[in-house]
């Protein structure tokens, strides 16, 4: 097949790139040319601000494609766009969304299934952050409504895969590597004791196989599903495990969510899975209908923790530059217990 990957230069895009082009299809990656990648020669490529429709129609010219990957649209603009460039020259569309549209919509279930989309969607946040986050997850929405509608008008053939966090060993956030910096330095990971979420992600090459494995499959056009593991530890047996995997078992250490406030510490800022927008979705439907699988969460995970451990970066990721405030706390605690 002639694919197109829009983005594909960066974590699961990468890895998709590397999979096609390993079982023989032809790839073209269209971005704008800002991350170095290694795949030399063996792709062709495209230069172009997406977010721009001319730079966009420039980039594409009168190229056709057998099917298109799109990891960069986030908004409804960029929908419509990809809707009149590719119409009629793409034979399978698919579309990276998130697992944030439920989480923006009132009153949605835990987990989250595909018929839970429809429903009222919750007012504009005041705070900055909070804003920021619903913003991400309204305009994913209006980017699914303008595929849904275009494929019930048009026949548009577009496919929605929704994913909650992603692990991986090519993650740029350095999500998991920010955990494994602390256990190996030898102090505890502290989280809030109150804190009770369950956590349900996703491991990038399981995002990788669902999307080759759907290419060029009428079935599943005009269609929207969530792609994610079958385990849903606690937050804190989760990053326990990761601890275990890393040889450090038993350094999670649960603190009263006060004790964090008092010290000025946010949670999400030692651990991102404590994030407050974190979606939690149901693969059901993905696994009856498409047969999606995914790798036991231990086995994912000692992947990832394997590759951190064969090629440690020089320095950490940002968040752990919190560190000393942590010990200090994790010490005091401690010392408090004790006396």
């Amino acid at each position: 097949m002639n694919i197109l990957i829009i983005g594909g230069t960066r974590f699961v895009g990468y890895q998709l790139v590397l999979r096609l082009l390993e079982v023989g299809h032809r790839v073209t990656i269209l971005n704008r040319g800002v991350t170095r990648d290694d795949l030399g020669a063996r792709v062709q490529r495209l230069v172009a601000d997406r977010t721009d429709p001319q730079q966009f129609a420039r980039a594409l010219g009168q190229l056709a494609f057998d099917a298109v990957v799109d990891f960069a649209a986030y908004t409804g603009d960029d929908a419509r766009h990809a809707v009149e460039l590719l119409r009629g020259r793409a034979g399978h569309y698919i579309f990276i969304s998130t697992g944030q549209v439920y989480l923006v919509r009132q009153n949605c279930p835990r987990p989250a299934r595909e018929s839970d989309y429809d429903g009222t969607v919750m007012p504009e946040p005041a705070d900055t952050h909070d804003r920021d986050e619903w913003l991400y997850g309204v305009r994913k929405r209006a980017a699914e409504d303008i595929l849904a509608e275009a494929w019930r008008a048009k026949k548009f053939p577009a496919t929605r895969l929704r994913i909650p966090m992603v692990n991986g060993e090519r993650d740029y956030y350095r999500r998991i590597e920010g955990y494994l910096w602390r256990f190996l330095d030898g102090g505890p990971v502290i989280l809030p004791r109150e804190d009770a979420r369950v956590a349900r992600h996703v491991y990038g090459k399981a995002v990788v196989r669902a999307i080759s494995g759907i290419l060029g499959d009428a079935n599943t056009f005009g269609q929207a599903y969530n792609l994610a593991q079958d385990e849903t530890p606690t937050i804190p047996a989760l990053i326990s495990l990761l601890g275990e995997l890393a040889g450090a078992p038993g350094r999670v250490q649960l603190l009263p969510a006060a004790k964090f406030r008092d010290a000025g510490i946010a949670p999400a800022q030692i651990s991102p899975f404590n994030a407050e927008w974190m979606s939690y979705i149901d693969p059901g439907k993905a696994k009856k209908d498409l047969g999606f699988t995914h790798e036991p969460l231990r086995d994912y995970l000692a992947v990832i923790v394997r590759s951190f451990l064969e090629n440690r970066p020089p320095a950490p990721p940002e968040n752990y530059a919190h560190r000393s405030a942590e010990l200090a706390l994790a010490a005091a605690q401690s010392s408090a217990h004790t006396s």
